[in-house]
């Protein structure tokens, strides 16, 4: 034993041994955070792997900077300094962690602001005892360099040595970055949430990733001004469709009830597997004739998918050709989206909820730029085991545990709700379906039918709620899908299932697959029925806001109203391909809506397709300006107020609900208080296997757990 702590004692008395001292201290200290402050979703050992990997890269290239110093003192200070600053780095981003579940960026660690909101009094309630651990390590070797127990290797470097560092670094690096790549492919170009990059590349390369990118960005917004508006503003003026006067309010003052469907195809209407139908309360609600339900009606998304499909239902702007707006862009934009708009113009509450981390897409910062007063995360449920797949909570419990927070919002309310069963590669337990699969030789077609059929039961529980809490009949209820379920590599095995053949399969097939279903559900209308004009998300805001009886004039919105007579049916995809009510338009090639390819266009028809290919080249890159130059900060429209990020916390939102009620007291319009300050919880009956018989009444379930995490949200 004496004999081992003397060549320990000898080894880190030699610089390379003090040098990998540090580096091996600080990768113990970056595990231990990975494993017991964040939660990083690991699963499955080659991510565990990739987990222990990551931080080597990097501290040997951060490490190795101070091998370039000369002089052995300031080289010994160089390697104390940055370790030391890699440590406050990592352990800043702890406490920041602790209290947001999420990482900081650049922008939170030289914004003022929110540095000291996230790291300033509050961070000595968001400490742990175990802290120390962080840091010990430090402080003892200071100690052991103060009192010469480790001394100061003397002998000169050789001048391969830090060279030879950095160039393992760098290749470790490439290994690690190759690694990411293979398990969470376009890591860097799409990446939705920060927890990846760290989870893959680890806090220091997320920090220089978000350097980056803020760099980029903010040269962008750098060269912005007013004047680059003018041709925005052109556009939307000149593309603006005025209401149909029929159609104009005629759901004023109603709840607005916005239903995301994960993944969900229009082929699953009407679609019956083995005689069964995948989606029969779907199939009654589209064909009822008080659902105004679009048969032709596109997704629009790039990479940034589902965070794609949100923003341009709520702000009717697109999304960018790489990338999501909601985390490249989302944390300092300025928008003008519908839950501000209709507070603004109408009195409307709001609220968004999702059983997946607020992180997410970096949601729970781009809901309060969006106005969101309310965001109901998984930390406001209990997703503990079978209670919920890869992306969050269960459909089935999501409505189930959201009645509780929904019955305290003031009405009118603006309600999003984003299901995530129906996700790729549409796993689900066996007790929770029963429904026949295909036999195709792709499992994820097979599996999504059941999926798909699971999500039609969770949405027929809920309809259920609505009308039996007395919900329904004032509200207007939108349901849209965000984008496909099934990739076009898949799109192969489904072809036989929608009778026609994978080997004549093409582009124009898979492209007529971009349609998701987009249903308008307003009790009491009877004049509803299957509408044939196209249109896409972009429009889906402007609808609403005419339905409402909202105009919209003077606000930047590149759809226009499905309903209006001057409504614009050329569909624009992210990629500049677009269908119209004739033709489809796919990189230059032109099929006739029955599938035909235009081998020989008229004259006027390739002028035609020219002004049209013109017109959604024009509009995509003049939304792209919008976004990348943040442009809506020079302009606001007359009646609207920008959005104030800072008013929003969603750490407590259920306490505020009830104590908002409470103070209002008789003049409360929430549906607890109209229900006599009783739950409506008991309303709500669902089949749901993971719910014991002593939790029927979903009030009670997560009431307990609910209460802690919003109130624990700043000391976890």
């Amino acid at each position: 034993m004496k004999r081992l702590l003397k060549n320990l004692h000898t080894f880190i008395n030699q610089r390379n041994g003090f040098f990998i001292l540090l580096v091996g201290l600080f990768w113990l200290k970056t595990m231990f955070a990975y494993y017991v402050d964040f939660s990083l979703g690991v699963s499955g050992v080659f991510q565990h792997i990739i987990l222990w990997l990551n931080p080597l890269a990097t501290t040997l290239l951060v490490f190795g900077l101070a091998l370039y110093i000369q002089r052995p003192i300031w080289r010994y200070f160089g390697l104390m300094i940055l370790s030391t600053a890699n440590t406050a780095l990592l352990y800043f981003n702890v406490i920041y962690y602790r209290q947001f579940t999420d990482f900081m960026t650049i922008n939170t660690i030289l914004g003022y602001s929110k540095v000291s909101e996230g790291l300033s009094g509050s961070s000595l309630a968001l400490a742990r005892p175990y802290d120390v651990l962080y840091w010990l390590d430090l402080v003892i070797l200071v100690v052991l360099l103060l009192s010469r127990l480790i001394k100061i290797d003397q002998r000169p470097i050789r001048h391969h040595l830090p060279f030879a560092i950095t160039s393992v670094a760098v290749l470790l690096f490439s290994v690690n970055l190759t690694l990411g790549e293979a398990d969470r492919p376009q890591l860097l170009t799409r990446t939705f949430d920060r927890n990846y990059i760290v989870k893959y590349l680890g806090i220091d390369a997320y920090t220089v990733y978000d350097a980056v990118k803020t760099a980029q960005n903010n040269q962008t917004r750098a060269s912005a001004n007013g004047s680059d508006l003018a041709n925005v503003l052109t556009f939307i003026n000149q593309h603006n469709a005025a209401p149909d006067p029929d159609m104009y309010g005629i759901a004023k003052g109603r709840n607005v009830i916005i239903l995301h469907l994960e993944s969900f195809q229009q082929f699953l209407i009407d679609y019956k597997v083995d005689g069964q139908e995948v989606t029969p309360f779907l199939n009654s609600l589209y064909h009822s004739d008080q659902t105004y339900a679009f048969s032709n009606f596109f997704h629009q998304v790039g990479q940034g998918k589902t965070s794609d499909a949100e923003n341009m239902l709520e702000t009717s702007v697109y999304g960018l050709p790489q990338g999501s707006v909601f985390t490249a862009l989302g944390s300092d934009n300025t928008f003008q989206a519908a839950p501000a708009i209709l507070q603004q113009k109408a009195g409307y509450s709001s609220a968004v909820f999702h059983g997946n981390v607020g992180s997410f897409w970096n949601r729970d910062n781009v809901y309060k730029n969006m106005g969101y007063q309310n965001f109901f995360d998984a930390s406001y449920f209990d997703t503990e085991g079978d209670r919920s797949e890869q992306y969050g909570l269960k459909d089935k419990l999501l409505f189930r545990d959201s009645v509780k927070y929904l019955e305290q919002l003031q009405q009118p309310f603006y309600a999003k709700f984003i299901t995530v069963t129906n996700h790729f590669p549409f796993p689900l337990d066996s007790e929770d379906t029963d429904f026949p699969l295909p036999t195709t030789d792709d499992k994820a077609v097979n599996n999504y039918f059941a999926t798909a059929h699971y999500l039609d039961q969770s949405l027929q529980e809920f309809f259920e709620y609505l009308k039996s809490s007395g919900l329904y009949d004032n509200s207007m209820i939108v349901l849209y899908g965000d984008h496909y379920g099934l990739s076009n590599s898949d799109n192969l095995s489904l072809a036989e299932l929608l009778g026609k053949s994978a080997d004549t399969w093409n582009d124009y097939d898979n492209a007529q697959l971009q349609r998701v279903p987009l249903m308008i559900n307003i009790p009491g209308q009877h004049n509803g029925g299957i509408q044939k004009q196209y249109g896409g998300e972009i429009d889906v805001l402007p609808t609403i806001e005419h339905l409402l009886g909202i105009d919209n004039t003077g606000y930047v919105q590149f759809g226009t109203d499905l309903f209006s007579a001057q409504h614009d049916q050329v569909v624009a995809f992210r990629n500049s391909n677009f269908v119209t009510p004739t033709h489809t338009v796919l990189d230059g090639t032109i099929y006739n809506n029955d599938g035909e390819e235009v081998t020989h266009p008229s004259a006027t028809l390739k002028a035609e397709i020219k002004r049209q290919q013109d017109k959604v080249q024009n509009e995509l890159q003049l939304s792209d300006t919008v976004n990348n130059k943040n442009l809506l900060r020079f302009y606001t429209p007359i009646g609207f107020k920008p959005v104030d990020p800072e008013n929003y916390n969603y750490k407590n939102d259920f306490a505020q609900l009830k104590m908002t009620g409470e103070k209002l007291g008789q003049l409360s319009t929430s549906l607890y208080s109209k229900n006599g300050d009783r739950t409506t919880s008991n309303h709500y009956k669902t089949d749901a296997p993971e719910l014991s018989s002593g939790d029927d009444d979903a009030d009670t379930t997560n009431t307990t757990s609910s209460e802690n995490s919003s109130s624990s949200q700043s000391t976890e």
